[in-house]
């Protein structure tokens, strides 16, 4: 009964921003954390950026000073600013909620179904 719904994603030129959102709705997550996760082709998902239901934001090193995670003060929203965008960041990302450990891909219970993100050089 969990749906998360993302948008904001599409094709974008080196250096140029975009920003996602991902809105859920169905039930409450209490102290569990929303993140970001993405996938290039031919690699693994990887971490990107989480929050914590009290604020507490964490991003991983290849995208640390050009993105933030941020959410709204319902906190069934979460937003992912892409600044500075690079072709590497080519990818699908994924919305992910109840997070029992923030960076932690396996420990997430809900996903949405992805969106593209596409950098040209």
């Amino acid at each position: 009964q969990v749906q998360l719904v993302e948008s904001g994603g599409g094709l974008v030129q080196a250096g140029g921003s975009l920003r996602l959102s991902c809105a859920a709705s169905g039930r409450t997550f209490g102290s569990y954390a929303m993140g970001w996760f993405r996938q290039a082709p031919g690699k693994e998902r990887e971490f990107v950026a989480a929050i914590t239901w009290n604020g507490e934001s964490y991003h991983a090193d290849s995208v640390k000073g050009r993105f933030t995670i941020s959410e709204d003060n319902a906190k069934t929203t979460v937003y992912l600013q892409m600044n500075s965008l690079k072709p590497e960041d080519t990818a699908v990302y994924y919305c992910a909620a109840g997070g029992a450990i923030a960076t932690i891909e396996r420990t997430y219970n809900y996903w949405g179904q992805g969106t593209q993100v596409t950098v040209s050089s």
